[in-house]
């Protein structure tokens, strides 16, 4: 069985209402996009559930949603502080030259003359820009620009290639 990558799409923060559905904080970047996914893997320290979404909705400023077989305030009550994850395989193919942050994390990074400058540590948003934040010798802020500093990338080879000066 080939393992699955699992991807944090937020967490269960509290509880709506008396028929169980719970508020969800949300980590995707338009906060209601969390709602196109199901099944959710809740996970919390070692223990694990799965859940089919049937339904879910912006609230004010939060998201609601209502998982299968939580059918009051007490079962959801007992979901808070679970976090919310899905497979990769449910993600949408990205477009070609677009990548997916949990893609990227983990992969080597390279100059184009072959210098190893660490792994992508974690991905962080800027106004302007996604800043790739590289683990080696010392901690690289890379920023994301195609194809002025990123050269290329091979996420089925696990390396990027860029155009950085390695001193920098």
């Amino acid at each position: 069985m080939l393992e699955q990558k699992l991807i944090k799409l937020g967490h269960i923060s509290g509880v709506f209402g008396i028929k169980g559905w719970v508020k969800v904080f949300s980590y995707t970047e338009v906060k209601e996009n969390i709602l196109n996914y199901s099944p959710w893997l809740l996970q919390k320290g070692h223990e694990c559930k799965t859940f089919e979404l049937i339904d879910g909705a912006v609230q004010g400023k939060a998201i609601v949603a209502k998982l299968r077989d939580v059918n009051d305030r007490d079962q959801a009550f007992a979901l808070i502080g679970f976090d919310i994850f899905i497979t990769s395989e449910q993600l949408p193919k990205a477009a070609t030259g677009e990548y997916y942050w949990s893609e990227l994390v983990g992969l080597n990074v390279q100059t184009v003359t072959g210098v190893a400058l660490g792994v992508v540590d974690f991905i962080m948003q800027t106004g302007a820009n996604d800043v790739l934040i590289v683990q080696g010798d010392k901690e690289r802020a890379i920023p994301f620009l195609q194809p002025q500093v990123i050269v290329s990338v091979d996420v089925a080879g696990g390396f990027i290639v860029v155009d950085w000066d390695p001193d920098f």
